[in-house]
């Protein structure tokens, strides 16, 4: 995997604010947003002029390919014993050109005991060819597929930032990855939202230093 910082040009969406009357306004012509309030004049006095807001996608992240479960119960004796010697010989055998560019979770569904050093094996075999490798179940491999996504990202350049993450998406986010992307955000940021910039359910807010 890749160490570089992903760009967060691409994955995050600056949030457009009407200061000049360059963007539409989404509450009618003349309407005044929530975050304004108006000076004697009439005019527009913007309450987060001089900070970001930010919303963050987190479907970005999905990482796009194959999933395969490897269910070693498949290779013990009776689906319950593992014979060392047919077990090599079955690593030793098997076609494992067919999982080139594919994430891989091993496991085992059956009732039995499978030594640590045979899921270390297929891992040894697997990795050659597959894009990831990791020892779990399906909805658990997804979840660290995002966390690798978002082991790239430098959430530094979230401080002192408003967040909006959003919540709506065609691909399914798990929970925990909203639970891991906001604890990563909570040090960092003034604010984070969930929603939709139109839409938005508060959940923290900085204390003002004194």
């Amino acid at each position: 995997m890749e160490n570089e910082k992903m760009n967060l040009a691409d994955t995050v969406t600056p949030l457009q604010t009407k200061t000049s009357g360059s963007f539409p306004s989404p509450f009618g012509e003349g309407g005044q947003r929530p975050d304004e309030v108006r000076g004697d004049g009439g005019e527009a006095i913007n309450r987060v002029t001089n900070s970001q807001l930010i919303t963050l996608d987190l479907e970005e992240f999905y990482s796009s390919g194959e999933r395969i479960l490897f269910d070693i119960k498949d290779w013990l004796f009776q689906e319950q014993i593992l014979k060392e010697k047919d077990f090599r010989e079955s690593v030793k055998t098997h076609d494992w050109s067919q999982y080139k560019n594919k994430f891989v979770a091993i496991t085992c569904t059956a009732d039995a005991i499978v030594p640590t050093w045979a899921y270390m094996l297929l891992s040894i075999s697997l990795q050659p060819h597959a894009s990831f490798v990791f020892f779990g179940t399906l909805p658990e491999l997804e979840i660290q597929l995002f966390i690798n996504a978002l082991n790239k990202i430098d959430w530094q350049k979230f401080k002192d930032a408003k967040v909006v993450i959003k919540g709506c998406s065609k691909v399914e986010v798990p929970v925990a990855v909203y639970v891991e992307t906001t604890n990563r955000l909570r040090p960092l940021v003034t604010s984070i939202m969930y929603g939709e910039p139109c839409s938005t359910v508060p959940l923290y807010k900085s204390k003002k230093s004194s």
